[in-house]
């Protein structure tokens, strides 16, 4: 009777991690890891759990693994907190695009419902003031009508300023992971 076992398969100790992320990312987090000896689990969740973004993508759970015994392992993981701070300002970057703009047309918005409240009172008190309600108004229908127009403006002006930010934290990967992987080979 024949042996049925070919060889042995040596035994290989993994450490695990798992990174939460939007589905638009995976592609990008995974080729970015495997540059420092992480390697898909082929486990990719999505998270139940998890609320979806302003762009309605839901958030995944990445699931990596890495041989114990990797050599350079030290520089390999200071590479890669180097690698995941720079996604994690690229990622404040990229939300700071709208949180101004957002805080601009919030605030003009607000002054606009005073100027419309103050119409208002003017309008129902005890002897109406029409030329009062008529100022307060203009201005309030103002503050509700611009908030539009200077939110588009000042996504636009914080996206040129952002964008060559956000293009260089990109070369600053690239670099990282092309380090991480001439350690690895």
């Amino acid at each position: 009777m024949a042996d049925t076992r070919c060889g042995k398969k040596e035994f290989v100790g993994y450490e695990y991690k798992e990174v939460c992320t939007d589905k638009s990312r995976v592609s990008f987090l995974l080729d970015g890891y495997e540059n420092f000896g992480w390697e898909a689990d082929g486990n990719i969740y999505e998270n139940p759990g998890s609320v979806s973004n302003q762009h309605n993508q839901k958030k995944v759970i990445l699931r990596l693994k890495r041989n114990r015994k990797i050599v350079n392992k030290m520089e390999l993981t200071r590479l890669q907190r180097n690698f995941e701070a720079c996604v994690n300002e690229i990622e404040t970057l990229e939300k700071s695009k709208t949180s101004v703009a957002t805080v601009y047309a919030l605030i003009i918005g607000m002054i606009g419902t005073a100027f419309m409240a103050g119409s208002t009172f003017a309008v129902t008190a005890q002897q109406p003031h029409i030329i009062l309600c008529i100022f307060l108004a203009i201005p309030g229908f103002i503050g509700w009508i611009l908030p539009y127009f200077v939110y588009k403006r000042s996504v636009e002006k914080q996206t040129e300023k952002v964008t060559p930010l956000i293009e260089d934290k990109y070369d600053e990967i690239y670099e990282i992971c092309e380090k991480g992987n001439k350690l690895l080979y």
